[in-house]
């Protein structure tokens, strides 16, 4: 795909939330509106990839996410993993990163994908 401009982006994404209700996945992957949605998310996927990067979460950000959603405390965690409850404050203001055994103990606890937790 060559550059695309504001004006197809735009385009595309009306032309996707057009074709949402209409396409479910009981038709077949050679329907028209099947084949057209796919092109427009594309469309869509590739200018918001250029114009709207998302950055990655730091280790320090999922392990603080973590915390919250699981709701428990760094203390907690810190005996849970059996680490100082300041080795979890390093972690969580990103001034360590935790060592493979360490990150594989709180991606377990803390519900991260181990995949997420890698790719940083």
């Amino acid at each position: 795909m060559g550059k695309i401009t504001k004006q197809q982006y735009e385009f595309a994404l009306r032309r996707v939330e057009e074709l949402l209700p209409l396409v479910d996945e009981t038709m077949s992957k050679n329907d028209p509106a099947v084949v057209e949605l796919s092109m427009m998310s594309d469309f869509v996927i590739e200018y918001e990839k250029e114009h709207f990067p998302i950055e990655k979460p730091t280790v320090a950000e999922l392990i603080s996410c973590g915390l919250q959603e699981v709701g428990i405390s760094q203390k907690q965690l810190a005996m849970e993993i059996g680490v100082s409850p300041s080795r979890i404050s390093d972690f969580t203001t990103g001034r360590a990163e935790p060592s493979l055994r360490i990150a594989g103990k709180l991606c377990s606890l803390l519900h991260i994908s181990p995949s997420a937790m890698l790719m940083l």
